[in-house]
C-alpha cells in the first residue's frame, strides 16, 4: 500500500461505531481532498446489544462498520478482541503497531485514556503505548518501520478527571455533515436499537422505521451542533468572527504528546481543506 505524505489518516475506536461517532466528519474532509482514511475497531462489537449477541451480532456490526466507513470514503478494519473485554496487553499493542506500520498514516486518532468505558480507556492506552514503539525496528521486526512518525490526536469527551479535554483542533463540518450522518446511521443496530435502549430513550423513537432513522439522524446532527456551540470561541479564533459564529456543526480534537509534534507547518500540510 502506498504512503503519500499528508494523505493518510488512521482512526482507532474501541467499537465498530466509535470512529464514525467521533471523527467521521474529519475523515470526510480528509478524503474529500484526496486523502486515504481507515477506521479500526479494537473490538468486535459482540456485546453492544440487548437482544443480539455473539457471532451473529459481530457479523452484523462488521457489515455496519464497512458501510459507515464507506460513507466518508474510508476503509474499515475490525479486530477480533471481544467487546467489553479489551485489555492493554502486549498482544494488543503488537496488533496496533502492525496496523500502523502497514497503513503508514500521517495522523492517528484515538480515545483519551480517561473515559467511562474500559474499552475506550484501554484503546487510548494501547494506541498511545504503541506510538513510540512503531518507530523501533527491533519491536515486531517482521513488519518494516515507516519512514515517518505519525502525529496523534484524541477524540473529544466531557470527562474532567484527571484532566479535562482540550480543544487544540476544531473543524467546520457544515460542508460534510450529511456524510457524517450517513456514516453514523449506517450503524442501525446501535442508533436505532442499542443506544436508545441503554440510554433509556427508546420510548422517544417513532414507530415507523423511516421516522426512526430520521430521528436518529436528527439526534446525531444535534450532537455535532452541540460541539460547535461548546467550542464556539475556538471556531471563531480559527475561522474568523463572521464565519466562526455561523458554523453549525463541528468536531474537536486534543493533540497527544505521544506522537510527532503537530507544528503549525505540519498542520497546514495535513489539513489542506
Amino acid at each position: 500500500m502506498g504512503a503519500e505524505p499528508g494523505r493518510r489518516l488512521l482512526c482507532f475506536g474501541a467499537h465498530p461505531d466509535d470512529c464514525e461517532l467521533q471523527s467521521s466528519g474529519l475523515a470526510a474532509l480528509w478524503t474529500g481532498v484526496g486523502g486515504a482514511a481507515q477506521f479500526v475497531s479494537m473490538t468486535d462489537g459482540s456485546s453492544g446489544h440487548h437482544e443480539l449477541a455473539g457471532a451473529r451480532l459481530a457479523q452484523l456490526r462488521r457489515a455496519e462498520a464497512r458501510a459507515g466507513a464507506a460513507a466518508v470514503g474510508a476503509e474499515s478494519l475490525v479486530l477480533d478482541n471481544r467487546d467489553g473485554e479489551l485489555l492493554p496487553s502486549l498482544e494488543n499493542r503488537r496488533k496496533v503497531i502492525r496496523t500502523v506500520r502497514e497503513f503508514m498514516p500521517d495522523l492517528v486518532i484515538c480515545h483519551r485514556v480517561n473515559d467511562y468505558h474500559p474499552d475506550h480507556r484501554y484503546t487510548g492506552l494501547v494506541v498511545q503505548d504503541a506510538c513510540y514503539m512503531v518507530m523501533v525496528p527491533n519491536v515486531l521486526p517482521s513488519v518494516p518501520v515507516p519512514d515517518r512518525e505519525p502525529a496523534v490526536i484524541l477524540m473529544s469527551d466531557r470527562f474532567t478527571k484527571p484532566n479535562p479535554f482540550q480543544a487544540d483542533l476544531v473543524f467546520d463540518l457544515d460542508s460534510v455533515i450529511e456524510k457524517k450522518l450517513d456514516s453514523i446511521t449506517a450503524h442501525e443496530s446501535q442508533v436505532l436499537e442499542w443506544l436508545p435502549w441503554i440510554g433509556r430513550y427508546s420510548d422517544e423513537l417513532p414507530k415507523a422505521k423511516d421516522e426512526r432513522r430520521r430521528y436518529a439522524r436528527d439526534r446525531a446532527a444535534m450532537q455535532s451542533a452541540t460541539e460547535a456551540d461548546r467550542f464556539r470561541s475556538e471556531l471563531i479564533a480559527k475561522y474568523g468572527e463572521e464565519h466562526g459564529r455561523n458554523i453549525r456543526h463541528a468536531e474537536a480534537f486534543e493533540v497527544s504528546e505521544y506522537g510527532a509534534p503537530l507544528t503549525e507547518e505540519l498542520s497546514r500540510f495535513l489539513f489542506t481543506f
